[in-house]
């Protein structure tokens, strides 16, 4: 079916169609929340700190947790609502990569285990495990040259 309408016509449909978005408010909820999450993350590490973990040990106890309740969040549905309003704010701490590992996994939980949590899961993950371990190896490799030239 072809449709027969002017460049104009087309522009008004299109104008009445869309919604502008409020960038200002988007951006201040995404640094308000996103922020949140830092502070939480913040006050985790004082808490670990607190109860006798070196630096290190309770920084990976934050990230532990945050992973943890991240994926609890996505699996009650709540984390997608506070993502909603918290966008880019939600994708960047790495609650957000748990998000996106937990996600799909969570909605083919019905095609089982294998076929549908295991395929899934690595749909997010598995090129950011790929990219990753090669940028690693490609800056180790850059790394060792410059080591070894100097």
């Amino acid at each position: 079916m072809k449709l027969n309408m002017t460049y104009e016509q087309y522009e008004r449909m299109y104008k009445r169609a869309s919604k502008n978005s409020a960038s200002a408010v988007n951006v201040l909820k995404a640094f308000l929340i996103g922020g949140s999450i830092c502070t939480v993350g913040q006050a985790l590490l004082k808490a670990y700190s607190g109860l006798g973990l070196e630096e290190k040990d309770a920084g990976t106890a934050v990230s532990i947790t945050l992973i943890l309740a991240s994926v609890l969040l996505t699996a009650l549905g709540i984390y997608d609502r506070i993502a909603k309003h918290g966008g880019a704010g939600t994708l960047v701490p790495i609650t957000g990569f748990a998000n996106a590992v937990a996600a799909p996994a969570v909605e083919f939980k019905t095609e089982g285990y294998v076929t549908g949590v295991g395929v899934k899961i690595f749909t997010i993950a598995g090129p950011v495990i790929l990219y990753g371990t090669l940028a690693s190896a490609a800056v180790g490799a850059v790394r060792y040259l410059i080591d070894s030239l100097f």
